[in-house]
């Protein structure tokens, strides 16, 4: 009978001892996301990635410097080939008589009012809302020109 209650306190020890060990070891474990240790936000994670994983487009800014409307190729420098001139987004690539080639058969006021409303993935005016009407005139006659 000895026997039997020495086995029975050995296994009621260890027993205890895991307990002990696994509420050492689990407890500090389960309060990482409960502030008990310094949890990690979503927004503090964007923050930290954000400089890397950030892609900002920013079209460049023609300044008007003698108050005249610029002309078609100043306009398509500064607005339209940052898609145009690699067919970004399916545009139509700036001299590729064959992608301009139905678009142009369409005439040059639908393609004005394209330009001016937007078609596809290419914004109002390019994205270039400060564009006068004259100016966008300039740009959509110079893109048809260059495919001509």
């Amino acid at each position: 009978m000895a026997e039997k209650y020495n086995s029975s306190k050995a296994i009621m020890n260890i027993t205890i001892i895991v307990a002990i060990v696994l509420v050492v070891v689990i407890w500090p474990l389960s309060m990482l996301g409960k502030g008990g240790a310094r949890a990690v936000s979503s927004d503090e994670a964007d923050g930290r990635i954000q400089p890397v994983a950030r892609v900002e487009m920013q079209k460049a800014v023609v300044a008007v410097a003698s108050g005249k409307p610029r002309d078609g190729a100043t306009v398509y420098g500064a607005v339209c080939m940052a898609c145009h001139a690699s067919g970004v987004a399916n545009a139509p690539k700036a001299g590729d008589k064959a992608a301009w080639a139905p678009r142009i058969a369409q005439g040059a006021a639908t393609l004005l009012k394209n330009a001016t409303n937007g078609k596809g993935a290419m914004p109002p005016r390019g994205g270039a809302a400060d564009l006068s009407d004259a100016e966008l005139k300039a740009a959509v006659e110079h893109l048809v020109g260059l495919a001509k």
